[in-house]
């Protein structure tokens, strides 16, 4: 049957015949995409030419280091076993988890190989962070350059360690724009610790969520490779 509305007419559909038509013109009405508009200013450009010259063309015999904290990771592990999938049917997962507190790392990839160190944080504050620098400080050979690229997190523009950069002179800090977190390479590495540990795994406490991330880490970096990226994510065209 069909319905009329004002000399209009509406033709009646079933449920899943809808569905079959949104599927046939790849139309997800569903699906949200959100955005949070950049400040569009002078500094802006220039921060981003600074960092892509960087990562372009970085100086000879320097160290290249991009460098952030990942934060309040939850270790839960789901009341129930999951089950494997099978054919025509997908992965099923517990809905329900118990909590087991959180941990938080903070980490350094080298560019120019994409090695990663990292190591867990309980605060993210300067006094931690700075405390990071001095070890990588510590074992980076003397007399080298070291650039850094930084986001906008207070524990990386507080005064603490503005003043730990000017008593270390070798180090050169690169700042990324407001809101464009993307320009700094080690969160391509988080996103992929999240996919293929942190999203589906299962942390009995947070020591096992730590131990897990370390075991991570340490598979990376047996292949590390420079990541090949591109400002605005599109892939490469050439090699």
């Amino acid at each position: 049957m069909a319905a009329q509305v004002a000399g209009t007419v509406f033709a009646k559909i079933s449920a899943s015949q809808t569905g079959r038509i949104l599927a046939d013109l790849d139309l997800k009405p569903h699906r949200v995409r959100g955005w949070l508009t950049r400040r569009d200013s002078p500094d802006f450009w220039e921060r981003v030419a600074d960092v892509c010259s960087l990562y372009r063309n970085p100086p000879e015999g320097a160290v290249v280091l991009s460098i952030d904290e990942k934060t309040a990771i939850a270790a839960r592990s789901r009341r129930h076993p999951g089950v494997p999938a099978a054919p025509g049917r997908d992965v099923r997962e517990e809905f329900e988890y118990r909590r087991h507190g959180t941990a938080s790392i903070v980490a350094a990839m080298d560019i120019r190989t994409g090695e990663v160190l990292s190591e867990p944080i309980v605060r993210n504050n300067a006094v931690t962070f700075t405390a990071f620098l001095a070890r990588l400080d510590a074992v980076i050979e003397p007399g080298k350059e070291i650039h850094v690229v930084l986001d906008n997190g207070s524990s990386h523009t507080a005064k603490h360690t503005r003043k730990w950069f000017q008593a270390h002179p070798r180090w050169r800090v690169h700042f990324t724009p407001p809101h464009a977190s993307w320009l700094n390479q080690v969160e391509l590495f988080f996103s992929a610790l999240t996919r293929r540990v942190l999203r589906h795994g299962d942390f009995s406490s947070r020591d096992d969520l730590i131990d897990k991330m370390d075991h991570y880490v340490i598979a990376h970096n047996e292949k590390a490779k420079p990541y090949r990226w591109t400002y605005d994510g599109t892939p490469l065209k050439t090699s």
